[in-house]
């Protein structure tokens, strides 16, 4: 796989990924800020914001013109926002490549947020807000990301809360776009079958005009100084306690994240996986269990989650810490068998998920948005089918330190201090 970057008089960046023998293309827009720049009293800004870019522009006045169009084509649109970016993207035939420049360059540079469809729009939040409230399986998550990063701008959930969400003002949004929609802060990457030339000169015709600087984002970088297991409790009357556990780990662009990668399938990605085996396939204490790896600019987390009978929760924590720590510490060798497999297994997965131009235009752009040189899949393959044993283990003696421990439960208990005696 090939890709081109280019960039622009006023410093904006357009990375072209060619795909040759598809039909279709898909153009994102990028922009380097996310929930954790959101001011604490404006906590979620940044997601309601993306929010808004669909309601309505200077040039196509409502949602509805907007979703017409794209309709129009076959095509599909979305955007989502994370705690360090927001992302707007439209996949659709390549034939169609400059309607998508046309109509992202709209919702970008031209909304004009309504102030009636802000304050419906702000209805739509709270019930998503409420939604994840009531569904464990979706919050646990955002709760242990509150806990371990507890104090700490990334704590804070990517949708704001009820009270913030409610204060959102029209001016707030032209506020937010005027610090943190600039060129060199953003980046245009298009993917599909589609040729370098044609996205320079659609780029510089639809993005030309965008503010070249302004004040750079600047992040509140996180510090690791627990010394301590941390627990924490969200009490819900319900039949499953949803678990979290992890550990701090390395940001982007750390050179170990392969090691890291070929650790965690070992660990929980798959069927097969050391603790799908030991906690759902031998004891059937969980029907949900599988680890993950989160990455930030400065920061990342190993995370496993598992969903459990709240009877056997205590049984399931010892396994879990044990598998964990028996890795670590070798009691529970990682033999060369295992290791082929967990690279397979990875290299497998990865070509599956690199079979459509969204996914491959995510996988090539998100880290260089950053700053980060992106790697080819043949350059990723190479680098897991280098990962040693020993460097696995190294790595895991790093992250599995017991006194870095957080564990965040949602579940029908009373009392979290009742956890604090099962984590090693």
């Amino acid at each position: 796989m090939k890709y081109q970057v280019t960039k622009l008089a006023n410093g904006l960046r357009v990375m072209t990924i060619p795909v040759p023998g598809v039909e279709s293309a898909t153009v994102a827009v990028w922009v380097g800020s996310g929930s954790r720049n959101d001011p604490r009293n404006l906590s979620g800004i940044s997601h309601f914001l993306e929010h808004m870019a669909f309601k309505g522009t200077k040039k196509r006045k409502t949602a509805r013109e907007i979703t017409e169009l794209i309709d129009e084509i076959g095509g599909e649109f979305n955007a989502s926002t994370s705690k360090e970016w927001i992302n707007f993207y439209i996949k659709a035939r390549k034939q169609s490549l400059e309607l998508l420049f046309d109509v992202l360059s709209d919702l970008v540079l031209n909304p004009i947020f309504n102030e009636k469809e802000l304050e419906k729009e702000k209805g739509v939040i709270l019930e998503e807000i409420s939604l994840h409230k009531d569904n464990p399986y979706i919050k646990i998550g955002d709760f242990f990301e509150n806990t371990i990063f507890e104090g700490h701008s990334l704590e804070k959930d990517i949708t704001g809360n009820r009270k913030s969400v409610k204060k959102f003002k029209r001016a707030d949004l032209l506020r937010y776009v005027k610090e943190h929609f600039y060129a060199s802060g953003m980046l245009i990457s298009v993917a599909g079958g589609i040729r370098t030339s044609e996205s320079e000169v659609l780029a510089k015709k639809y993005f030309g005009e965008l503010p070249a600087r302004r004040v750079e984002t600047k992040i509140d970088k996180f510090k690791v100084r627990q010394e301590s297991p941390r627990v924490r409790l969200l009490k819900k009357k319900s039949d499953q306690a949803h678990v979290s556990f992890g550990y701090y780990s390395k940001g982007r662009g750390s050179k170990l994240k392969f090691t890291e990668a070929v650790l965690l399938a070992i660990l929980g990605r798959g069927a097969s996986s050391r603790l799908y085996y030991e906690i759902r396939e031998k004891r059937a204490l969980a029907y949900a269990i599988g680890s993950s790896v989160e990455r930030y600019i400065d920061i990342g987390y190993f995370e496993t989650y598992m969903g459990v009978d709240p009877k056997r929760i205590d049984e399931a924590l010892k396994i879990l810490q044990d598998q964990i720590y028996g890795l670590s510490s070798e009691v529970y060798p990682i033999s060369q068998k295992e290791l082929k497999k967990a690279k397979e297994y990875i290299k497998g997965r990865l070509a599956l998920s690199l079979e459509d131009t969204k996914d491959v235009n995510y996988f090539m752009s998100e880290g260089y948005l950053f700053g980060i040189k992106p790697e080819t899949p043949e350059e990723v393959y190479k680098k897991i089918d280098g990962v040693t044993v020993a460097q696995v283990l190294k790595i895991a003696k790093n992250i599995f330190d017991p006194k870095r421990a957080n564990l965040a439960i949602i579940g029908p208990f009373k009392d979290e201090n009742r956890f604090d005696k099962l984590l090693a």
